[in-house]
Parts: structure tokens; sequence; C-alpha cells
């Protein structure tokens, strides 16, 4: 009848297991979040309360002098500037090095596809080690130059694997038809798959994003006389290294160890804020492209 109302949907009950499965993600966010909220507290907080420990969750003395002191030191800026700039770089060349190396896998005919495949992901499971790769990179005039950033790792092998088979994933039809009206392999992939690949390439270059963001240990092995390269995540290991050591040598100087604590959380406050404001865009293609891209094996 046209003046029935329609069936309203029953809502799911929930069972034991449902809530014991949101009580562990409302544990998980609670400790991403809260040591995040603490951080932010401390950067904001009187350096008497932090000395007293009353400092939690919310500022105690409200104030934002560390933020000062930290923007205007000029080598914090310009790693700061540095690493933006870098991670740009990093994301560039990374997925187009992806892309030539997943794209042609995805092709059965090519000769030695399997050979390759074999080399490719052996790469991922056993690696050389620091002290070789020391030796390379000085042999190569790499240390103290900040290609030593971006050469060695412009392909991870997991995030390659993930784009290969998402390329497979794409039917074959679309290929096959454009290869017919006399494209090549190079107008396939421009005009076809990568369309086709923003959920993946968002998603993928967001792991290369965060991973050159956050990296310092390469910096710290291989740029060991060249501060002026080194990654925001290196300064601020440096700048807590040095913290500790002044507080430890001069417990009773006139600075108290407690600004030394806001000026590390303001500082790591300010490093955090550029991936921070990248991720929300990138949000509503991680969970797509990283799903899709482990369908096929």
């Amino acid at each position: 009848m046209i003046g029935a109302s329609l069936p309203k949907k029953k809502l799911k009950r929930l069972n034991i297991g449902d809530y014991i499965i949101i009580f562990i993600m409302v544990v998980l966010i609670l400790l991403c979040i809260l040591p995040i909220l603490n951080v932010v507290a401390v950067s904001f907080s009187d350096p008497s309360a932090i000395m007293r420990r009353e400092v939690s969750f919310l500022p105690v003395g409200f104030q934002a002098g560390a933020y000062r002191d930290v923007l205007n030191d000029t080598r914090f800026m310009w790693s700061l500037t540095w690493t933006a700039i870098l991670t740009i770089i990093v994301i560039v060349v990374n997925l187009f090095m992806t892309i030539l190396c997943a794209y042609p896998l995805t092709y059965m005919s090519l000769r030695g596809r399997k050979i390759i495949s074999f080399f490719v992901i052996f790469t991922m499971l056993f690696s050389a080690g620091l002290i070789p790769s020391f030796v390379l990179f000085r042999d190569l005039n790499l240390l103290n130059n900040p290609l030593v950033l971006i050469l060695p790792g412009m392909i991870s092998v997991f995030n390659m694997i993930i784009m290969r088979n998402f390329f497979l994933g794409i039917p074959s039809s679309l290929r096959e038809s454009a290869e017919m009206d006399g494209g090549g392999p190079l107008t396939v992939l421009i005009h076809i798959y990568l369309p086709l690949s923003t959920p993946v390439l968002a998603t993928i270059g967001l792991f290369y994003a965060v991973g050159r963001w956050n990296g310092f240990q390469d910096a710290l092995f291989f740029l060991p006389s060249a501060p002026n390269w080194h990654p925001i995540q290196l300064v601020l290991y440096n700048i807590l290294r040095n913290l500790q050591a002044v507080d430890s040598l001069d417990p009773g100087g006139t600075t108290p160890p407690s600004w030394g604590t806001a000026v590390e959380s303001a500082a790591i406050v300010i490093a955090m804020v550029p991936i921070l404001c990248v991720y929300p865009f990138i949000q509503k293609y991680f969970v797509q492209g990283a799903t899709l891209g482990a369908i096929k094996g």
C-alpha cells in the first residue's frame, strides 16, 4: 500500500564479543592519545609546576615561552624546513621507483619475471647490515652527503608488493582494449593504471612520508660531520641528549631542569604538527588502498 509506512530496520544487538572489542579499541586509543596530551600539556606549563610533577594532561600555569625559544632557534627551524623538503623529494622519488618496479611485474609475459620477483623479495628478507652499508656509502662518497638520505631507500619492497597487487586487481580488459587501440605499456600506465590507483598511491606515499619524517638513524650513522643536513628527528634526539648532559653536569644551574623539559616538549609538538596536518587529507584513501592492494598475491 502507498500509505503504509516502511518497516524499520532493526538494529543489531551487541554481544559480549563486541563489547570486548570496543573496550580493547578504547584502551588502544587512550594509549596513543594520552602521551601526546601529556607532551602538549608540559610544553605549555610553568617550569615550577613541571618540577613539582603537577602536570598530567592539562597545562598548569599556562605559558608559551618554550615555543618562543624553539621558534627562535634558527638551527631547529632550518632542520624542520629541510625535513619537509626532504620528505617531498623522498615521496616523489620513491613513488616513481616503486611504480617502475611494480608495473612491469604485472605482465605475465615478462621474461624472467619469477627470477626478478625472487631477487626483489630476497632483499626484503635479508640485508647486509650496518657495517657493510657504511663501507659501501664511504666508497661511493655518500658519507656526509644529503643524498645518503634519499638514494639507499628509494624503494620499499613491501610497498612495491602492495602496488603490484593493486595493479593486478585492475581488470585486464582495460589494458587489452588500450593495446588494441595502439597504446603501448607506457600509455597504459599513464592513462589507465595511474588514474585508477589514487588510493594505493596516497597510501604508499603516506608510508614513505611518515618513514622519512620519523627517520633519524641513517642521518646519525652516515651524516656525523654534516649537521646542516640533519633531519628534525635527529635534531630532537640531540636536543634531548644535550639537555640530559647539562642536567647531569650542572644540577644546580640557573636554568631549572624543568625548563629544558618544556622546551623539549615544545620541539616535539612542533615536529609533530606537519605530519598530523597531512594525515586527514590522506585518511580517506588509507584503508581502501591498503586493503585493495592485498587482495591478490
